[in-house]
């Protein structure tokens, strides 16, 4: 079904059984696909290709020679019906690319809301990206990547499979991730270090100084104490008792999976 109010150019290409919300755009020479979903007001710009099944949501704007919802390029991948669920108020610049999940994982790839993805970014299959995040040009998810909410991921900059980056984390230019990055850290370079708390982000996004304060002093005991991982994380878990903002950090180290930064 397409919503009578949808503006498609000409040129563009609409398969049968797409449904397009109120004040969708398709510009022109795009293609959509048979089983993409499109929400309410939002912009698909020209030559973009969106295959199904796929489940775009409000506000976005999609600009050229993106593709998003294709195959993903996973050599288990055998055509299996999975999916792509994206959120709403997302910025998708020129040649973005997002892939639908695999049958191997839970079958889909998660992008979350008010998320910018600058040009020629990658989220391949079954990644999972939070709530405003930034990824800059050429940065590159590998399959299974969970990027929690605020996270920044600097242009260039690759990560590896089921890597997880914590909450407020801030990934420089250039780097090649492979182990899970901490809630608050900053990462850098080639492999992936710590360099720090992302004391920008955190005050412009309103934090305490108090709590500030508190994830200094974690990042300290992670870090700078020269106590085994498993003993900082002990350390931590105190920690947050008398400092909830702490807590991330202890949830994070129940999920993370591939070892941390060091």
């Amino acid at each position: 079904m397409i919503h009578g109010s949808a503006q498609i150019h000409p040129t563009a290409i609409v398969e049968k059984g797409v449904i397009l919300g109120a004040n969708v755009k398709i510009g022109a020479f795009s293609f959509i696909g048979t089983g993409v979903e499109i929400g309410d007001d939002t912009e698909v710009k020209t030559h973009v290709v969106i295959n199904g099944p796929t489940k775009i949501g409000k506000e976005n704007k999609i600009f050229q020679f993106a593709s998003i919802g294709e195959d993903c390029q996973d050599l288990k991948y055998a055509g299996e019906p999975t999916k792509l669920h994206v959120g709403d108020r997302n910025i998708i610049r020129e040649s973005v690319t997002m892939h639908r999940g695999t049958v191997q994982d839970c079958g889909i790839t998660r992008v979350g809301n008010d998320n910018l993805f600058m040009v020629n970014a990658h989220v391949a299959h079954d990644c999972v990206v939070g709530n405003h995040c930034i990824l800059a040009n050429n940065a590159t998810l590998a399959g299974h990547v969970l990027l929690d909410d605020h996270v920044i991921v600097g242009g260039m900059t690759a990560i590896h499979q089921f890597c997880t980056i914590g909450i407020h984390a801030m990934l420089g230019g250039g780097s090649i991730v492979v182990q899970d990055v901490p809630p608050y850290v900053i990462g850098q370079g080639n492999h992936c270090i710590p360099f720090g708390v992302n004391l920008e982000g955190l005050k412009r996004r309103g934090f305490e100084k108090e709590e500030i304060k508190a994830i200094r002093s974690a990042y300290r005991v992670l870090y700078r104490s020269g106590l085994a991982l498993e003993e900082a994380k002990v350390k931590i878990a105190e920690m947050a008792k008398l400092a909830p903002i702490l807590k991330v950090f202890v949830d994070f180290f129940a999920v993370s999976t591939r070892g941390l930064i060091r």
